[in-house]
């Protein structure tokens, strides 16, 4: 794996640990696919650093829970207005 790939990951890992934030949002922060951002954080990650990934992957786990609730509210806020 080149070092750049690997900067990338650990940079993109620790902003998710330091923002709670979702695969999507990291996305668009590194200006990479969600695609790209989902291979880095749960193949690659573990390859480079095992207790990150289990940081993550607990994040990880709290958004898929979640994406309903935030589905819905997003729903709720398009037809209110």
């Amino acid at each position: 794996m080149k070092d750049y790939i690997q900067e990338r990951v650990v940079q993109m890992a620790d902003y998710i640990i330091a923002h709670k934030c979702t695969i999507r949002a990291v996305a668009d922060v590194f200006c990479v696919s969600k695609s790209t951002a989902h291979k880095d954080l749960s193949e690659r990650l573990p390859q480079i650093d095992h207790d990150r990934y289990v940081l993550i992957a607990a994040i990880l786990a709290d958004n898929w829970q979640e994406r309903y609730i935030r589905g819905g509210a997003a729903t709720k806020n398009k037809y209110m207005g």
